[in-house]
């Protein structure tokens, strides 16, 4: 069109010099060449000239992976010569990354295309996500987002097994020990510990008994220790009662410490030691004792020295009685013949005097008093001679009751049950099922 226009106003000679100039200009370099740091540029001349920068070049321009272009897409070779605009490849940056709570991150070249970043948890704490992103050429970070958390148990330590010997004549031990402390590796903070089981300062029974504490941090993790109690009660052998006879412990009836008292039914009097004590050695005192049928010694001088074989043993039912023809003294005995399982079941010798001075006896079952020792009792316990008399004494030689008349068994035994040292008695025969029809 230029040539058009030119052969319309211009001579022909003008024409063919404005013809070579027109064309010298085509072909021939017109704006500095393309340079794009880090980019490239695509360029199509109008007529397919050699020079790619000729007048109304037309430029693409791309960008290196990682990269992003900045200005027109195209750039166009004007007349002006220069270029249609300016274009400048920048390197693509992703966003920020957000610092995880109790940890952090370092890059190797800050949030750039290709930059790897780490991340890392501060002591007690575990990563959670992707260690390792990179910045990828979308601009986002690769793999998941990484979070600090709490994983790690506190940590408590229990004292070792505690071993203790329980004290003479008891079945527990008092055990102490310090109440251990947790410890949290990530924040520090936890909450109360958590016993299961005794208290130290408690009083252990006899076993092995399983102490645990635990303690929480604020994640919920679960720290836990356990240790063993272990109380020992030292025993010596078990004992038993002896032949026609009773036995009654303290504590659990072996144990160091321990007491067993011994003593016998009606008609018995105890050989041997009356009482035992386990020892530390887990032997027992004393000497084995054994129930003897009890033997009276009648011949004794004095009504006092007869009165202290009974103290303690047997308890005395003593029946006074002018004549032997008495009509009490014939009900009395009448009534007390059938009840001699319970008059033995309570430990009650009968003791009988008859007539009066100076033709008098006693009796003691078959063994019979010399006349001098019955009047010394007679007189001893300031029974009437003349009179029918029943003496009810304890253990102890309490005078306890007396009648003038005859006593059924049942009021007899009514009376003596209710005596301080017969309570005791009733329980120990119950336990070894003694008893009457």
């Amino acid at each position: 069109m230029i040539y058009v226009i030119l052969s319309h106003i211009l001579s022909e000679t003008e024409l063919e010099v404005s013809h070579v100039f027109l064309f010298s200009v085509l072909e021939t370099p017109w704006c500095s060449p393309i340079k794009v740091k880090h980019g490239y540029a695509n360029c199509r001349t109008p007529q397919g000239e050699y020079y790619k920068n000729v007048l109304g070049t037309r430029c693409d321009i791309r960008c290196q992976k990682g990269y992003e272009l900045h200005g027109p897409q195209q750039l166009i070779c004007q007349s002006s010569k220069r270029w249609s605009g300016k274009v400048l490849c920048k390197q693509k940056r992703c966003p920020t990354l957000s610092m995880p709570t109790n940890g952090g991150f370092k890059c190797l070249d800050g949030a750039y295309f290709g930059s790897r970043c780490e991340y890392y948890c501060s002591p007690g704490y575990q990563l959670k996500g992707d260690r390792i992103v990179t910045c990828m050429d979308n601009k986002v970070w690769s793999g998941r987002p990484a979070s600090c958390v709490d994983t790690e148990p506190p940590r408590i330590q229990c004292p070792s097994v505690k071993e203790k010997t329980a004290e003479p004549n008891k079945l527990t031990a008092r055990v102490f020990w310090d109440t251990p402390e947790g410890r949290d590796t990530a924040d520090g903070i936890l909450t109360d510990v958590i016993l299961k089981g005794l208290p130290p300062g408690s009083h252990f029974p006899e076993g092995d008994h399983k102490i645990q504490y635990t303690v929480y941090d604020r994640a919920e993790n679960k720290g836990t220790c356990k240790f063993l109690v272990k109380v020992r009660v030292r025993r010596c052998a078990k004992l038993n009662a002896p032949d026609n006879g009773y036995i009654k412990c303290s504590g659990d009836g072996n144990n160091y410490g321990a007491t067993c008292e011994f003593s016998c039914i009606g008609g018995y009097e105890l050989q041997g030691s009356p009482a035992r004590v386990c020892q530390y050695n887990l032997g027992w005192s004393g000497v084995e004792p054994t129930c003897a049928p009890m033997n009276i010694n009648v011949n004794v001088r004095t009504a006092a020295a007869l009165l202290d074989q009974f103290y303690e043993k047997r308890r005395l039912l003593i029946i006074s009685t002018p004549t032997a023809a008495n009509f009490f003294y014939r009900m009395q005995l009448g009534m007390l013949q059938p009840a001699q399982c319970g008059l033995d079941l309570r430990h009650v010798t009968v003791i009988e005097l008859v007539g009066v001075f100076p033709a008098q006896i006693g009796r003691i079952g078959v063994k019979l008093l010399p006349p001098s020792l019955a009047l010394q009792l007679r007189l001893l316990l300031r029974i009437p001679h003349y009179n029918f008399n029943i003496v009810v004494m304890d253990k102890h030689g309490m005078d306890k009751e007396r009648y003038p008349f005859p006593a059924t068994p049942a009021e007899l035994f009514a009376l003596i049950d209710n005596f301080p040292l017969r309570k005791e008695e009733m329980k120990l025969q119950a336990e070894i099922g003694q008893s009457c029809p």
